[in-house]
């Protein structure tokens, strides 16, 4: 595929943690880059610091509404589609809503990007559609039933994206996240990722309470492995390695227990009060996968993927990004 020296791209969910960061990382090579975002859960604070930049244009829309997704893929060459309504939880209390966003607002911007010819849709997928498939590690081609509405609604995700590539040609590629961290990820809120929600607790003295035992284990996946995915994905030239899904992961797993053990250890050395908070213990989530860990084979094989970011370097990384960011304005609030 010829790239063009000043390629345009789509990044709905702008405002939000991983949207924000691909924005970065791409302005930052010259990329001409447009962003959709209706704040629903993305913060203005996090397009800030673009919004002055000539190769940088913000739409603010929902993709729920066609017109505004047309109105964003206009002229563009890539899309990477981060927007979505995410958490488990959430969408067990309000699954019409996740359905709405995460599917409808999926195949809006699909028809929206088939109609404007773009080259490539790179999608957020996500590891939540392996369900109750028990297999360790998880690859590609082996999943479960959901356990969530939001599940179902990754999964749809796929099924569109496959038929939108069969029958109309469009090229696809989902990127099948698992618990992605790192700088500029929201600490507030109802449905806060447990990284940053853990990091928030412990640097203000507060007990963090994890889901049952602590000994549920994920693959914690650090921002930059991501960025690096969606870059691959994107440029992929190897015909085999497009309209398919990869998992998007470092290809280690951490339980719970470990992950506290780890940013106790890690804030410590910023405040060494942080190493005598105690942990609580709480009643099991419910949609929760015990176990996760992604086979990275296939994205390592197709298109030559090399997470730099083990948990602990993506760890002590984050860390002394929240610690920079966040500690001022607690000690004000204190």
């Amino acid at each position: 595929m010829q790239i063009k020296s000043n390629p345009k791209l789509l990044i709905t969910g702008v405002a939000g943690f991983i949207g924000s960061n691909l924005s970065a990382y791409f302005l930052s090579k010259n990329y001409e880059v447009v962003g959709l975002d209706n704040f629903a859960t993305g913060h203005p604070h996090n397009i800030s610091p673009f919004l002055g930049l000539p190769n940088f244009t913000f739409i603010e829309g929902d993709i729920r509404n066609l017109a505004d997704c047309q109105k964003a893929v206009a002229g563009v060459d890539y899309v990477l589609h981060e927007a979505a309504l995410g958490s488990v939880p959430r969408s067990i209390l309000d699954p019409i809503t996740t359905n709405e966003v995460n599917v409808g607002g999926f195949l809006n911007m699909l028809l929206a990007a088939r109609d404007a010819k773009v080259k490539r849709f790179v999608y957020a997928a996500s590891s939540s559609t392996y369900g109750d498939s028990e297999n360790l590690p998880k690859v590609e081609e082996i999943i479960g039933k959901p356990l969530s509405p939001y599940a179902i609604t990754k999964y749809v995700n796929e099924l569109y994206a496959g038929i939108f590539s069969s029958t109309y040609g469009l090229e696809t590629i989902g990127l099948r996240y698992f618990n992605v961290f790192g700088r500029s990820q929201d600490p507030n809120g109802a449905y806060a990722a447990v990284i940053p929600k853990f990091v928030l607790q412990l640097m203000q003295h507060e007990s963090p309470v994890i889901n049952g035992d602590g000994n549920y284990s994920r693959d914690f996946t650090y921002i930059d492995n991501v960025i690096q995915m969606n870059e691959l994905a994107m440029l992929a030239t190897n015909p085999e390695a497009v309209n398919t899904v990869y998992n998007t992961a470092y290809g280690d797993r951490t339980t719970l227990n470990e992950l506290l053990g780890y940013l106790k250890d890690y804030l410590s050395e910023f405040d060494p009060r942080i190493a005598n908070v105690p942990i609580i213990n709480g009643p099991s989530r419910a949609g929760d996968i015990p176990h996760s860990l992604a086979s990275i084979e296939k994205a390592r094989r197709l298109l030559g993927y090399d997470p730099k970011f083990s948990i602990k370097e993506g760890l002590k990384e984050a860390v002394g990004w929240y610690w920079d960011n966040l500690s001022q304005a607690i000690v004000s609030e204190k």
